[in-house]
């Protein structure tokens, strides 16, 4: 299967890649692939192994925990230096702060994991499910 991301431009005319994929584990590698693409073509290369963890990371636990059909990953440029990966899905139930993983626990790191790498994250209900995000900047000024 090829995959084609399309840009597209957000409702408040920011650039973004957006796209729905199922939620099977196979999709967690797309989800990432079109987070990096997003950052790359922005010529923000420097991000790109952040925001393709993360985006990783979201999808997994949509995959995981959600129990949906599917879940949408967008990559958006809010401003020259920071771009928000977000995943959202329609189950409304919101995720608890994770307790802290056993040493040698193989999961139970995902947010935690997030969190470090990121300059924000949040969730957000919406009427039909909730937003998960981070947002990601340059460390030094972007190209």
């Amino acid at each position: 299967m090829t995959f084609r991301a399309r840009p597209t431009t957000h409702a408040t005319g920011l650039p973004a890649y957006t796209e729905t994929l199922p939620a099977l584990p196979e999709s967690v590698g797309r989800a990432r692939r079109l987070a990096r693409l997003g950052v790359t073509t922005w010529s923000l290369e420097a991000l790109a192994d952040d925001v393709g963890l993360i985006a990783s990371e979201l999808a997994t636990n949509a995959v995981q925990h959600a129990n949906v059909a599917s879940f949408r990953i967008t990559v958006i440029r809010l401003y020259t230096h920071r771009v928000r990966v977000a995943v959202i899905d329609t189950k409304k139930t919101f995720v608890p702060t994770p307790p802290a993983a056993e040493p040698d626990a193989e999961q139970g790191r995902g947010l935690c994991l997030v969190a470090a790498l990121a300059h924000a994250t949040g969730q957000e209900p919406l009427n039909w499910g909730k937003r998960m995000w981070a947002d990601v900047e340059c460390a030094s000024p972007c190209p």
